[in-house]
Order: structure tokens, then sequence, then C-alpha cells
């Protein structure tokens, strides 16, 4: 069974870099076809998908988040990371890491961690 695990800094304050690493056990996260996503979502509303590092390690991000986001990886830990520069207390949310499998249309959210509340205030 793939198993996902956040771990990071639960407190912030504004103008900081977040950094959050996704531990994954029981797959690869250079197995062929998977994507490694982060998500989160803000107290209150809905999920909002933030970017993704492929098995190839090539990365996508969302536009409105690329400025400021970057993902990468450690193959050798099988973990893969998030850093979001200069947050501010809009970045409050839980932030979630999942493996994904996409199709004809569709993008299939596989597996996910349990989530981490980081909170960003002064």
């Amino acid at each position: 069974q793939v198993q996902l695990q956040e771990s990071g800094p639960g407190l912030l304050k504004p103008s900081q870099t977040l950094s959050l690493t996704c531990t994954v056990s029981g797959g690869s996260i250079t197995t062929t076809v998977y994507y490694w996503s982060w998500i989160r979502q803000p107290p209150g509303k809905g999920l909002e998908w933030m970017g993704a590092i492929a098995y190839s390690g090539s990365t996508h991000y969302s536009p409105s988040l690329k400025s400021r986001t970057s993902i990468s990886r450690d193959t050798s830990k099988n973990q893969f990371t998030l850093q979001l520069s200069s947050v501010t207390p809009e970045d409050t949310a839980v932030y979630y890491c999942a493996r994904v499998r996409t199709g004809w249309g569709f993008y299939e959210y596989e597996y996910w961690g349990q989530g981490t509340q980081v909170t960003v205030s002064s």
C-alpha cells in the first residue's frame, strides 16, 4: 500500500518561505506514469492544486502560484518537497501531498497524505 506523509513547520511569519516534505512509502516516486502533487485547502474553501513533479522529474505549477512555488525531489530518500516563498496569511491552509494518475480527460488522485496545517501569522 502506498502511503504519503507531509512534514514541515506548522507556523510561519509573513515573508518567510514554506518548506514541506512528502515522504512516500510502498512505491517509488520514479515509477512510470505517476505524478506527485501538492494540494492545499484554506479554511472554509475548496481544494487548490499547487503543482506536481512527474516520475521523470519534470515539474508543473498552477499559474497563480508558479512565481512563488518550487517542487523538487530526492529520489534516494523517496521524498518530494514543496517550497512556497513570500508567504502571507492568505497561504494559511491544510497542505496535502498526493499521488496522481492521468488519463483521457481526468486526473485520478489515488493516494493522499493526511495533510498538515500551516498557519501564517505575525
